[in-house]
């Protein structure tokens, strides 16, 4: 694989990272957006899933984001009787958004994308002095 190749992966990489950023924002953001009504479901945390795919014309894998699905988990019940959106029991529905597992994901994703750059910067510089020895 060259240089450029692999800057090309790691940019892909960073994409991806990228993506997922964003979801666990987007997590973090909501993790106390409830319903409004009884019936109404509170925010549910999404998860970005990461598929290979075979680039034929180089023979190389690329990571690219897939879907965002939902998570499963069950919603947080919290005892909130004032609430708008209180059951008969005075119970409300709390998004399953768990924030100290979304920084841990957040900084994963940060080590990952800092590790692609990493590839980049050093693709870079190898390919600059190639280049000055090609000068010289």
């Amino acid at each position: 694989m060259d240089l450029v190749k692999a800057m090309e992966q790691a940019a892909k990489g960073m994409k991806a990272q990228g993506s997922r950023m964003r979801v666990i924002s987007e997590n973090m953001a909501n993790a106390e957006t409830t319903g409004k009504t009884v019936n109404e479901n509170p925010y549910q945390r999404q998860v970005v899933t990461f598929r290979n795919e075979l680039n034929r014309a180089d023979g190389t894998r690329e990571v690219e984001a897939n879907d965002t699905t939902l998570d499963p988990t069950p919603f947080i019940m919290k005892y909130d009787p004032g609430h708008p959106a209180a059951n008969a029991e005075g119970y409300v529905k709390m998004p399953n958004v768990n924030p100290m597992l979304e920084m841990m994901d957040m900084r994963e994703a940060q080590r990952s994308y800092e590790a692609n750059l990493g590839v980049i910067e050093m693709s870079r510089s190898m390919l600059t002095k190639t280049i000055d020895l090609l000068r010289g």
